[in-house]
């Protein structure tokens, strides 16, 4: 197996890039190997600076850079030999079983969707993210910044998806989904979710439970938790501010430790045809390393081909 990381991607790149995999490489002790893309005079030194330790690892080369601040389409179509674009390439061709970027956000959205492109069958893939619960557990949310309006199919879709990593990443057997909504009753919200709430309460491929609400982010009610992409990046980004608050109060709890985007390293890119991870900007080493391993894990698990298979039929 070979997982594919973007060594240019990320405010901290190559150096953090190159020291997440080496430390990734090291945990995954030889279960898969990891391939680095980016520009051989930067990388090449610092995998020869750590030594031994990246032996496992190899470089293939690209000589472009999609910068932070650029044009997320406009720079994917004419960087195409970028470490972005090459890194989907491998990831199109199967020369690689994941991808992961901590690189342009909207140049990693628009590489899936114009180079592994959709699954047939999903009107728009979402980008997920993880909640841990208070007793134990993680839940996931999507969609949390890549379709900011979603029409009522579309919400119902995101149940499906997530139900079906649940399953098959988290190993949760029947996983509960709940619609993010401003009241718990029926006929509570805005329009789309309303029409959504009919449409997933007669999905038979999910186990819906109704609306859920803000306060019901942390507790048991839902394994997956379904919501527009404008309202997740809300909720994702406070979840982060309140790790941060408590960090600045010198507050430490196991619990809180999991609201830190280190801890997970990335967000899946599900519903295209493989097996992409958005990572922070700022990833540092330890977030690039939980983000490779992330891939393993969605690669082992075959998620990309459990969609494909769910919505060929």
């Amino acid at each position: 197996m070979k997982i594919a990381l973007d060594a240019m991607g990320g405010d901290f790149a190559p150096q953090a890039a190159v020291d997440g995999a080496v430390l990734a490489a090291q945990q995954l002790a030889g279960k898969a190997q990891i391939v680095l893309i980016g520009q051989e005079e930067a990388v090449r030194p610092l995998l020869t600076a750590h030594g031994a330790a990246a032996e496992g690892l190899t470089l293939v080369p690209a000589s472009q850079i999609i910068e932070m601040g650029e044009h997320p389409a406009k720079a994917y179509q004419h960087k195409q030999d970028s470490s972005i674009a090459v890194g989907y390439r491998l990831l199109a061709t199967r020369e690689v079983e994941a991808f992961c970027s901590a690189g342009n956000t909207g140049a990693m959205l628009v590489g899936a969707m114009f180079s592994v492109k959709a699954v047939p069958g999903v009107l728009r893939p979402a980008i997920a993210n993880f909640v841990p619960k208070l007793h134990g557990g993680t839940c996931i949310m999507l969609d949390v910044g890549a379709n900011a309006d979603c029409k009522p199919e579309m919400l119902e879709q995101f149940g499906e998806l997530g139900s079906l990593y649940a399953q098959y990443v988290l190993g949760i057997e029947r996983p509960k989904v709940g619609l993010m909504n401003l009241g718990e009753e029926e006929g509570k919200g805005t329009a789309a979710t309303q029409a959504a709430h009919q449409l997933l309460k007669v999905n038979p491929h999910i186990n819906f439970i109704g609306n859920i609400e803000g306060r019901d982010l942390f507790n048991e009610k839902a394994d997956v938790i379904i919501c527009d992409g404008f309202t997740g990046n809300v909720l994702l980004k406070m979840a982060e501010s309140v790790y941060d608050a408590l960090v600045d109060k010198n507050f430490h709890d196991p619990f809180f430790e999991q609201f830190n985007y280190e801890s997970v390293g990335g967000s899946p890119i599900l519903g295209v045809n493989g097996n992409a991870i958005i990572g922070h900007g700022v990833s540092t080493p330890k977030a690039i390393s939980n983000m490779l391993l992330q891939g393993y894990q969605m690669a082992t698990a075959g998620i990309s081909d459990q969609i494909k298979a769910t919505f060929k039929s």
